[in-house]
């Protein structure tokens, strides 16, 4: 108690009492009157007030922290003009905002999955900047469907490749809102009141906490699990049929795999069952892989040409993931069924916007085209480990900072986005130390560039897989390594 009592006493007679600094403090209008003044030329007098507030009330809870004596409180007011700009300046910047993704994850879910291709974005600012034709028809001058712009083209791409034919009447395709709309809206439409058979080794739960038995039962049907967890066998399906299956789904696995003792039975399997006891085959399919990864190393991913070719009556899939255009769901299936989905009262409740039209329209032209390797996540796919590698050592030779130990290693790219959970893609990273700044420090410091950078630790050491950054952001990286503050973290000014 008798120190604490002195060093009170010291503090007060060195003029750095609480009570004292608080009095050294500027009003708000002291403010205004004066050092603002250039601010109130350009932003709203509300916004500047509130901002000098905020920063008035930061260094008063630094006060009553005992962090502030008189030397650093001058130097805080005297900064206060640019402090307070800088908040005007950041409450301006939009919320959602361009990152770079160095963390070598492809489809990275917190990162918005895909990115989108130069001819999609092209095609979406045409359509965004004016009127469009999105339910109307040129010919006839009538009113039209908003799924004519993408439905010949998905069969057209999908169908031929899976040994059917597109202008066969068998076959159409829906767009919804996302690929749980898509899964949710079938099992309304097809299967309410009705049992659906679902192995028990599929009974996932994916990211947002969306669960397969929680979608079945809010959808109304009823699910009939079938198997054990790791082995699910074609008889158990057979023997689980009744005149109330409505459905036989399969659902991709997601963001998990089992090894060992497993077991379930070929896509072909459930068809056949499926055709004998005249039950729809559903599968979840998920991905939108179009085409295998076999090139890749990436061997029994299942894709949307396999699952039709299969003889699978219905395919739901993201068009986010490997598809690669834009977050929707996509619903390709047997005529009788797509028109029973379409039909129903929710149906209009998922459908997409011009927008998501735009970009997937332009994503599925590149496939026809041959051009598949412009859309972003097919280009990461086939860019070989070797030219991650030499982008990477510009990037590590640029640094002439004194303070970085930059080393280009070797590493494993993941696809992520609930697809292909074991897959790895070998790929090189930058792996940076600081001399002044910990890993955590330095990633912060990297988040707060303009665009921010993101990347990932290991080893104490912050890596950037340049697998997932496009080669025309190498430049920004470089700078913005160079702008890494020396020894404490702040937002660096862009």
């Amino acid at each position: 108690m008798r120190e604490t009592n002195e060093v009170a006493v010291k503090a007060e007679t060195s003029g750095n009492s609480a009570e004292q600094l608080y009095r050294e403090l500027p009003s708000v209008n002291d403010l205004l009157l004066e050092p603002l003044q250039p601010l109130l030329q350009v932003h709203a007098r509300i916004r500047v007030v509130d901002a000098c507030r905020a920063a008035l009330e930061e260094i008063r809870q630094d006060i009553a922290c005992g962090v502030q004596s008189r030397e650093t409180l001058e130097g805080r007011i005297a900064d206060l003009p640019k402090t307070i700009e800088k908040k005007l300046n950041q409450r301006r910047r939009y919320s959602l905002r361009r990152v770079i993704n160095a963390t070598g994850v492809l489809l990275h879910t917190n990162l918005g999955r895909a990115p989108l291709s130069r001819k999609a974005l092209e095609h979406v600012v045409d359509i965004a900047g004016g009127y469009s034709n999105l339910e109307f028809d040129l010919e006839s001058g009538e009113r039209g469907k908003r799924d004519v712009h993408v439905e010949s083209l998905i069969l057209a791409l999908l169908l031929p490749a899976a040994g059917a034919d597109a202008c066969a009447v068998t076959h159409r395709a829906v767009v919804v809102n996302n690929c749980a709309a898509a899964t949710y809206l079938a099992l309304h439409a097809l299967a309410k009141g009705k049992e659906v058979l679902v192995s028990r080794g599929e009974l996932v739960e994916i990211g947002g906490g969306f669960r397969i038995p929680e979608i079945l039962e809010e959808s109304g049907a009823q699910l009939r699990e079938i198997g054990t967890t790791n082995r699910t066998r074609i008889a158990d399906y057979d023997k689980a049929v009744s005149p109330n299956t409505g459905l036989i789904l399969r659902v991709h696995p997601s963001n998990f795999s089992m090894d060992g003792f497993v077991e379930r039975p070929a896509l072909e399997e459930l068809v056949a069952l499926g055709r004998r006891v005249n039950i729809p085959v559903f599968e979840d399919q998920g991905t939108g892989l179009v085409h295998s990864l076999d090139d890749f190393g990436i061997a029994g991913e299942p894709t949307l040409v396999k699952s039709l070719g299969a003889g699978c009556d219905l395919v739901a899939a993201s068009g986010d993931k490997l598809f690669g255009g834009p977050q929707c769901g996509i619903l390709v299936g047997k005529t009788h069924l797509i028109d029973a989905i379409r039909k129903h009262p929710l149906f209009r409740t998922y459908r997409v916007d011009k927008l998501s039209y735009a970009v997937l329209e332009a994503t599925l032209h590149q496939y026809h085209s041959g051009a598949a390797e412009e859309i972003p996540v097919i280009g990461m796919l086939r860019m070989g480990a070797e030219a991650v590698r030499s982008r990477c050592a510009c990037v590590a030779n640029a640094l002439d900072n004194s303070e970085f130990a930059a080393e280009v290693i070797e590493v494993e790219s993941v696809l992520g986005g609930g697809t292909a959970p074991t897959a790895r893609l070998k790929s090189a990273a930058i792996a940076l130390t600081h001399a002044a700044l910990d890993a955590e420090e330095l990633l912060g410091a990297l988040r707060g560039f303009d665009p921010p950078v993101i990347g990932r630790i290991a080893d104490d050491r912050v890596l950037l897989d340049l697998r997932t950054v496009e080669p025309g952001d190498d430049s920004h990286l470089i700078e913005a390594l160079k702008q890494v503050p020396s020894s404490h973290v702040t937002s660096p000014e862009s």
